[in-house]
């Protein structure tokens, strides 16, 4: 009778443990670096689908397939970057039934609306913010695992210490350097570094899908040919044959080119892609 009482305390004990792992939370982010953020802070506690991953893709052809409607009926939790940059995953969940579901918005968690540059996660404020409402969101759903997710976030943020010092000395160094870009693809990262950004309205153009007009084409090709810049940033995702000829100027000019990407790379961590990102600037302005 008493090994039985034992051996019924212990499968008490454990249940909760079993129910928990096999039961994750269920979380669909649009992008990947969100989806990333999600399993740093949800650890074993979370099952994440990342809809956006493919690292040869322009998120903005990117058309949504009925298993993307199904993961999002089935989500306990939603991130997507909002303003603009994923319109179709607001008409999914609007189409798609999810008994207490919450979408967070990553752009209003940093006061960012439509018509903002949507690139938020070269800000450095945004990881930040979506980490600590994760971690709130999870600990709502998961009391019992709340003190994981807090302890979690404490070290995701303590994980972003490098990034943050990185761009402290970069700014100090490159403040007031003039770059431009092909994209804002790196505009909130651009900002973080003081940097002087040119050719604002053919970014805005191609980023919207619209044809720039002739004399933003041609002031950019004359800061290139003229040496007005320092670098020229372009988006490695996206294949246009203006930004093309104007990437093989700035090479023939002499002046610097990096690709920037919009899918967190195969492989890699948020934070390991932000240092990356950063050393890549950093070398091409040393040249």
């Amino acid at each position: 009778m008493r090994l039985f009482s034992l051996l019924a305390a212990a499968l008490l004990l454990l249940a909760p443990v079993t129910a928990s792992l096999a039961s994750p939370i269920l979380i669909v982010a649009a992008e990947n670096f969100y989806g990333d953020i999600a399993q740093q802070i949800g650890g074993p506690q979370v099952a994440v689908t990342s809809i956006l991953s493919n690292p040869d893709q322009d998120p903005h052809l990117f058309e949504a397939s009925p298993s993307v409607a199904r993961a999002l009926s089935a989500a306990r939790i939603v991130i997507y970057n909002g303003i603009d940059y994923d319109p179709w995953i607001v008409k999914l969940l609007g189409a798609a039934a999810g008994r207490n579901r919450t979408a967070i918005v990553v752009a209003q968690l940093i006061g960012r609306k439509p018509g903002d540059n949507p690139h938020i996660w070269y800000d450095p404020q945004t990881m930040p913010a979506l980490a600590g409402a994760l971690a709130d969101e999870l600990g709502r759903a998961d009391p019992v695992h709340a003190a994981d997710y807090r302890e979690r976030l404490v070290r995701f943020r303590s994980s972003l210490a490098p990034i943050e010092a990185k761009i402290a000395v970069l700014r100090a160094r490159l403040a007031g350097t003039l770059v431009t870009a092909t994209e804002p693809v790196c505009g909130d990262l651009f900002a973080a570094l003081a940097m002087q950004v040119r050719n604002g309205r053919f970014q805005l153009a191609v980023m919207n899908n619209t044809e720039p007009s002739a004399s933003d084409v041609a002031a950019f090709e004359d800061d290139l040919r003229n040496r007005k810049v320092r670098l020229l940033v372009y988006n490695s995702q996206a294949s246009d044959p203006v930004a093309v000829r104007l990437v093989n100027l700035a090479k023939a000019s002499r002046i610097p080119v990096v690709g920037a990407s919009e899918t967190e790379p195969p492989g890699k961590r948020y934070q390991e892609w932000m240092l990356s990102e950063l050393s890549a600037l950093e070398r091409a302005l040393s040249e």
